[in-house]
């Protein structure tokens, strides 16, 4: 399993929002400009991150959006899952089968199996908030280099 597009903007909206939650609720248009997604794009994300349960949205001229549970209890597979067929039963192959099964496996079954496991576990094991403390401290450290120079 690859990260489509979709699901790379849905992570960014939720990663923004995790480390803006001071700021919430958050509109549409802040969330895309300050994660470099497109409006209407992010406008359908957005609309099926709360259908999930993971975002709350209100209307109105302060309204927008924001997370229904802690970033710490919001794993990236829970982003991704109304996005990308995770579930096990349907692993579309890249290699020419329709679908890769140990039943009927392609040339690379075995490896691409072990790839596609690594990442489930990446993705299960990692939440909103361990992917917006690290890169809000990498920032910092980059920036802490930057002025020693």
């Amino acid at each position: 399993m690859m990260i489509s597009v979709t699901g790379e903007y849905a992570l960014r909206a939720m990663v923004f929002l995790s480390k803006h939650a001071d700021d919430w609720p958050i509109p549409g248009s802040r969330i895309a400009e300050s994660a470099g997604i497109p409006r209407k794009y992010l406008s359908a994300i957005l609309t099926d991150l709360v259908r999930s349960g993971l975002l709350e949205g209100t209307r109105g001229k302060s309204g927008g959006f924001q997370m229904t549970r802690s970033a710490s209890d919001i794993r990236l597979s829970d982003v991704l899952a109304p996005f990308e067929p995770v579930n096990a039963n349907r692993k579309t192959c890249p290699f020419g089968n329709v679908v890769c099964s140990d039943n009927d496996p392609c040339v690379v079954h075995e490896r691409w199996k072990e790839v596609n496991a690594a990442l489930t576990r990446f993705l299960e094991g990692t939440t909103l908030q361990d992917v917006a403390t690290k890169r809000s401290e990498a920032r910092k450290a980059t920036k802490r280099r930057g002025s020693v120079r």
